[in-house]
């Protein structure tokens, strides 16, 4: 197991919120009230988090990216920085509206980041007036802070972690329309409905926070490594095929050697039967 129920229970993953605040869908995941709190039952949640970290190991495996979004200030530290540690994408700052949606306009506004920073090395900075140079910083800092974090992010995430699925519910929102798979840390004031993965478990500490991305993080970097060496035998096998195949030339010359000896053996069979055609023509014109 990637986490242990000792470990979720020192980061206090189990504390939910007040019980008057409880979603009644997240029932299921509620191991008892105490004090006027809910009480997560920690046992399942080590199942979900275990089921989670390996479909996003498949996930990667297969090439493809996780978009991670935590905007809460309990968690965005950590998020940016497990995020960056396997090179995923990443938000946490406020979510755009539309940026699963319109995807093709939020890459407009990253193209217009890079345009700005070419603007910058080839001179062109340097004819424009101070206030146009202090406009286009500004609006080159908003855009950094916004987007820069998905500037590699060259199309749709194959999958959403979010932390608090309740702040989050317009990146949900967005994801659920798409198809895209939501795998989130949710609390005992959320509702788990719409998330494909759900781990059940305190959202707010950013101990319990760590505990859940450091085996979901471990687990990326199992499949980056699978991966890795899949497409090593994959180059390995094809070279091998390479230098087993004879080259287009030899393979040419080779079939038209084969080939010659045939076309003589025909040439020679074909010869009697042309010569007997020859003579009973030349006796039907001597009868003429």
């Amino acid at each position: 197991m990637r986490t242990t129920f000792e470990e979720l229970l020192e980061a206090g993953a189990h504390f939910g919120h007040l019980k008057r605040k409880w979603n009644p869908a997240m029932a299921p995941y509620i191991f008892m009230e105490r004090n006027g709190i809910h009480i997560i039952d920690l046992n399942k949640t080590v199942v979900k988090v275990e089921e989670a970290a390996e479909a996003l190991k498949n996930i990667v495996k297969s090439g493809r990216r996780v978009l991670f979004v935590a905007t809460k200030k309990q968690a965005k530290d950590i998020v940016a920085e497990k995020a960056k540690e396997v090179g995923m994408p990443y938000i946490t700052e406020r979510w755009a509206g539309g940026m699963l949606t319109n995807f093709p306009t939020i890459r407009k506004a990253v193209k217009k980041m890079s345009s700005i920073d070419k603007m910058m090395t080839d001179g062109t900075f340097d004819n424009i007036s101070k206030r146009e140079k202090l406009q286009i910083t500004r609006q080159r800092e908003k855009l950094e802070k916004n987007l820069g974090s998905i500037a590699d992010l060259t199309r749709l995430p194959s999958a959403l972690f979010v932390v608090d699925v309740m702040k989050e519910h317009i990146a949900v929102a967005e994801a659920q329309r798409l198809g895209i798979p939501v795998f989130g840390i949710v609390d005992t004031n959320s509702d788990p409905t719409n998330i494909d993965f759900v781990i059940p478990a305190n959202d707010d500490a950013t101990t319990s926070i760590t505990v859940i991305l450091n085996a979901v993080i471990a687990a990326i970097k199992e499949g980056q490594e699978e991966r890795k060496v899949e497409k090593a035998d994959e180059n390995a096998a094809a070279q091998q095929e390479g230098e087993e195949a004879p080259a287009p030339k030899e393979r040419r010359q080779r079939v038209r050697k084969q080939a010659e000896p045939k076309a003589a053996e025909k040439v020679a069979e074909a010869a009697p039967e042309a010569k007997e055609e020859a003579k009973e023509e030349a006796k039907e014109e001597a009868a003429e």
